[in-house]
């Protein structure tokens, strides 16, 4: 069982919970994902709730391949007033803030955030973990190789599993020497892997369970899914609904998806497969 605490609430990974996207980006890989109008923020915030999210992950810098980076204020423009609205409307909600920049961070969690989504794992931003311990924020860090231009190229490697294994442990020493314990990890599919490597992260997700700290899949509607069956991204929600299945039986604790409804009825199934 994993408790991870948030500012003045604890999240509780006893079963596993349902982290939706809400991209606040005009060039997001998934264009239903993308967010134009506060208004619209609010109600797909609004209907991820309804069909049993526990968190809302909301990010201002798309990390798609070949994806314009755009500056720390731009980010804080688009992501802070989100933030504050879906907080005000729904004050119980935990919001996480998808960015590798701290001053990101800092606003975000300011207007309403309690977990910071960094998939650099702190390695873009120095004062990362400083920000997170200073706010008594959740963490998320994510796996991956390069920096911001380049996280997407696949480096060679013999042994994926073992190459996260050894890195999150790395972490997780680095981070509980400046005070951060309880943290989430994600594995990174998608990022800077081959398709096979990806596969390979799902299927044996449990490898990772020792390292002992609780686990995100974020498989959603990503490349190696539908490339792998010779469709796009609007259509492979079926495939994600699969992967996301296989992960839970592995043991993920979160799965950060655009169709929180599905992947809600995909956990209440597998918590009763293993009752």
């Amino acid at each position: 069982m994993f408790q991870i605490q948030l500012k003045d609430t604890v999240l509780d990974l006893t079963t596993p919970q349902v982290m939706g996207i809400l991209n606040a980006t005009p060039d997001s890989f998934y264009k239903e994902s993308r967010l134009e109008q506060l208004d619209q923020a609010v109600n797909r915030a609004h209907n991820m709730v309804i069909a049993g999210a526990s968190i809302l992950d909301i990010g201002g810098q798309s990390t798609r391949p070949g994806a314009e980076l755009v500056t720390e204020s731009m980010e804080i423009e688009r992501v802070v007033p989100i933030i504050e609205a879906i907080h005000s409307k729904f004050p119980e909600m935990l919001i996480s803030i998808d960015t590798y920049n701290s001053k990101v961070a800092q606003a975000a969690l300011t207007a309403g955030a309690s977990i910071v989504n960094d998939i650099s794992c702190g390695n873009f931003d120095k004062n990362m973990i400083d920000v997170v311990v200073a706010n008594h924020a959740g963490y998320i860090g994510m796996h991956q190789t390069g920096g911001p231009e380049n996280m997407h190229q696949v480096e060679s490697r013999k042994d994926i599993m073992q190459d996260l294994i050894d890195y999150f442990n790395y972490k997780k020493a680095a981070f509980g020497a400046k005070g951060l314990k309880n943290w989430i990890i994600d594995p990174g599919f998608g990022f800077s892997k081959s398709i096979q490597e990806n596969f390979n992260i799902v299927k044996c997700l449990n490898q990772l369970k020792p390292i002992g700290l609780p686990i995100l899949l974020g498989v959603s509607r990503k490349s190696s899914i539908y490339k792998t069956l010779g469709v796009d991204a609007n259509a492979a929600l079926n495939g994600t609904t699969v992967l996301n299945t296989i992960g839970l039986m592995g043991g993920a604790n979160i799965i950060r998806v655009h169709d929180v409804l599905e992947a809600k009825e995909a956990i209440v199934l597998v918590n009763q497969i293993n009752a």
